[in-house]
C-alpha cells in the first residue's frame, strides 16, 4: 500500500521500486529473502527488537567490530527497533503492516498473533498485503519446534547422506536450508504480488525449512518417493552418474562430472583412451554407475601424468565438466576470472562494505546496491515520523 509520501517513494531503480517490505525476520532465511528484495529495488523496513538482531552477535569473523555475518545478509536496509512489549510500538509496528506490500515474519508459528500482527488480523486492514511466514516445521503438527537450520538438516535426512560411507554424518558448510527456504520464499512472494496484480488480493504465503528441505534434496528425495530406496552415504561419489566425483591427479583432487555419454566419451579422448569409451563395461551411464569400483582406478592412473590446474583447462577446453576443489577465496577467484564480478561495494566512506553481488543480472533493471547494512535502529527516527505523520516524507 505504497502513497507518494512513503520510503518507497526514494527508492531507486530495479524491478521491484515502490514495493515497501515489512520485514520482521531474523536470523538467515527471512533477512536472506528481504536483502534480495531490496537489491531488486524493493523499499525493505528491517524491524528488529531492541537487542537486535542474532546474527550482529554471531562473530568471528567481523568487519570492524560488526559480524560479517550479519553484514552478508542485510544491506539494502533501513532499521527501527520496536519493542513489542510496548503498546506503542506494537501500534507502530501495526501501521508498517497497514501500510506494506510485504510482510516477512519468521517467528514461532503463532507468535505474532500475540501483538496481533498475525495475517488474520494485519490483512483485515490491508487486504492486498502479501505476507509470507517462515517455520522451521510448518504451522501444523510441527508448529511447537523450534527450527534452525541444523536441526534441520539432521531430521530431514541430509546428514545421512553427507560424508563417508563408514564415517559420521555431516552438516553442509553452509545452513544450505535456510538459504532454501529464504529463495523459496522470494519466489512465493513474487508468485503472489503476480497474483495481486491479476486480481487485487493479496494472500498468505507458508515456508518451512523441512520443506524446502524435502523440495531441495531432489533426486534423493524422489528415490524414496518414487523409488522405496533409502539412500546413504557415498562420500563424493554420486548414486546416479559416474564419473561425478573428485579424483586425484598429479598434485590435487580434480572434479570431473561427465554426466552424460558424450562427455564420457570426450573426457576418454582427452586422456588419450578413447577406446575406454567402447568398452561394454563403460559404454553406457548405467554401465559405468555399475562398473564403477573398475573404471576409477582406471581413470585415476590416466590423470596422474599431469596436475589439476592443466587437466582443468584441458578437459574444459574439450567440453568436459571440470575443475579443482577451491577454497572460497579460489572460488572468488575464478568467478572473477570468468567476469561474474562477484564483490560490490555497498555504502560510500567508513561505511562502505564489500558483499557478494546478487547472482541474478538483468539486461533492463539491474540489481542496485545503495544502502549498506543498518546499525541497529539506525533509521528509527525518521521511520517513527514518517508512521506517525501521514503527510511526511521519508
Amino acid at each position: 500500500m505504497a502513497q507518494e509520501d512513503d520510503p518507497a517513494a526514494a527508492t531507486g531503480g530495479g524491478p521491484l521500486a515502490g514495493l515497501l517490505v515489512a520485514d520482521f525476520s531474523r536470523v538467515l532465511a527471512g533477512p536472506y529473502a528481504t536483502m534480495l528484495l531490496a537489491d531488486l529495488g524493493a523499499t525493505v523496513i528491517k524491524v528488529e527488537s531492541p537487542q537486535g538482531d542474532e546474527t550482529r552477535t554471531w562473530m568471528p569473523p567481523t568487519r570492524g567490530e560488526t559480524s560479517t555475518y550479519y553484514l552478508g545478509i542485510n544491506r539494502g536496509k533501513r532499521s527501527i527497533a520496536l519493542d513489542l512489549r510496548q503498546d506503542d510500538d506494537v501500534a507502530l509496528a501495526k501501521e508498517l503492516a497497514r501500510r506494506a506490500d510485504v510482510l516477512i515474519e519468521n517467528l514461532r508459528p503463532g507468535g505474532m498473533a500475540k501483538y496481533g500482527l498475525d495475517y488474520a488480523s494485519v490483512s483485515a486492514d490491508n487486504p492486498t498485503l502479501i505476507y509470507a511466514s517462515i517455520s522451521g516445521f510448518g504451522s501444523t503438527g510441527g508448529a511447537h519446534v523450534p527450527g534452525y537450520d541444523l536441526m534441520v538438516q539432521a531430521v530431514s535426512g541430509l546428514m545421512s547422506l553427507t560424508g563417508s560411507p563408514d564415517g559420521p554424518p555431516f552438516r553442509a558448510g553452509i545452513s544450505i536450508f535456510d538459504v532454501m527456504a529464504g529463495k523459496d520464499a522470494l519466489i512465493g512472494i513474487l508468485a503472489a504480488l503476480r497474483h495481486r496484480d491479476a486480481t487485487g488480493r493479496g494472500q498468505h504465503v507458508e515456508l518451512s525449512l523441512l520443506a524446502s528441505a524435502m523440495s531441495g534434496m531432489v533426486n534423493q528425495s524422489s528415490a524414496y518417493a518414487a523409488g522405496g530406496v533409502v539412500p546413504t552415504r557415498m562420500g563424493n561419489a554420486h548414486p546416479s552418474v559416474v564419473p561425478y566425483e573428485p579424483l586425484p591427479t598429479a598434485d590435487n583432487d580434480l572434479i570431473v562430472a561427465a554426466a552424460n555419454d558424450g562427455q564420457f566419451r570426450k573426457l576418454c579422448g582427452v586422456l588419450g583412451m578413447p577406446e575406454l569409451a567402447d568398452d561394454p563395461r563403460f559404454r553406457r551411464n548405467a554401465d559405468r554407475t555399475e562398473n564403477r569400483d573398475e573404471l576409477r582406478p582406471i581413470l585415476v592412473e590416466a590423470l596422474s601424468g599431469k596436475g589439476a590446474d592443466e587437466w582443468f583447462d584441458l578437459l574444459v577446453e574439450a567440453g568436459v565438466p571440470a575443475g579443482p576443489i577451491n577454497s572460497v577465496a579460489g572460488g572468488f577467484a575464478i568467478a572473477e576470472r570468468f567476469g561474474l564480478d562477484p564483490i560490490v561495494e555497498v555504502g560510500a566512506g567508513e561505511r562502505a562494505v564489500p558483499t557478494t553481488r546478487n547472482p541474478i543480472r538483468f539486461s533492463e533493471t539491474p540489481a542496485t546496491y545503495e544502502l549498506p547494512p543498518p546499525e541497529l535502529d539506525e533509521h528509527g527516527a525518521e521511520l517513527r515520523k514518517w508512521l506517525t505523520s501521514e503527510g511526511s516524507d521519508v
